[in-house]
């Protein structure tokens, strides 16, 4: 039987009130996560160059939450900023080190502005030669151009993830025509064979484990089941770990 978005295992991408801009606690989105049987979450606020994102305190002090809460494994980490054209990160790397995982992507009124998709796609792959990064976030943002091709291979040589984003293909994102453009890189990430997650990108509790539009997406570029890491856990953990 063919998997559906219903065996995705785990959500990587997700906001607590800390982000500012997101409603929800820890305490609800594990209970969220663990009704809709999570085996995996990521708790991923926003770092501190966008407006109203947590404080380096803020991670530094992840640590206090228990890595395992009524069956689901909690990942600490981040959704850090690229600022400049050096691929500089709006977190230490002294911070970043303590986090299970970290997301890296571009945002508006965020330090970084769009500077076309060669500039910016030579500055994502400085981001990710100076730091450790697990995941690209949301690549196909149109507000920031980049080369697909040159994307999907640098995720692949470097063992680093490339994201599908569910809440950039819906009514409310911020992100309109994201679809277009993570459908060229989604073809790019199986031209190239890398390795991808879905997540959700959850800014409250009950949009937790939301993969259908990025499920579709995916699919019809035709990735392989076992290039989306995240239907299998103890892989996607594996991965993480390295």
């Amino acid at each position: 039987m063919a998997k559906t978005h219903k065996d995705l295992q785990a959500d990587l991408h997700i906001h607590t009130v800390s982000s500012g801009h997101a409603y929800s606690t820890v305490g609800e989105i594990v209970a969220e996560a663990q009704r809709k049987g999570l085996k995996t979450i990521a708790i991923t606020d926003h770092a501190p160059a966008m407006p109203g994102g947590a404080h380096p305190y803020h991670f530094n002090n992840l640590r206090v939450i228990e890595d395992h809460q009524d069956g689901v494994r909690v990942l600490k980490g981040v959704e850090a900023n690229i600022i400049d054209v050096d691929g500089t990160l709006d977190l230490p790397k002294e911070v970043l080190a303590h986090l299970d995982v970290v997301l890296a992507a571009f945002h508006v009124r965020c330090g970084y502005e769009d500077y076309g998709a060669e500039i910016n796609t030579q500055t994502l792959i400085n981001t990710l030669i100076k730091y450790k990064v697990n995941i690209i976030a949301h690549a196909g943002n149109p507000a920031f151009k980049l080369d697909y091709d040159r994307v999907a291979q640098i995720a692949k040589e470097n063992g680093v993830l490339v994201e599908f984003n569910n809440s950039s293909y819906l009514a409310t994102t911020s992100r309109r025509g994201a679809y277009e453009f993570d459908f060229e890189l989604a073809k790019s990430c199986k031209k190239y064979g890398t390795n991808v997650v879905l997540t959700s990108d959850a800014h409250i509790a009950d949009d937790i484990g939301s993969f259908e539009a990025a499920w579709d997406l995916v699919n019809k570029a035709g990735l392989e089941e076992g290039q989306i890491l995240n239907l299998d856990n103890e892989r996607l953990l594996e991965f993480l770990n390295k």
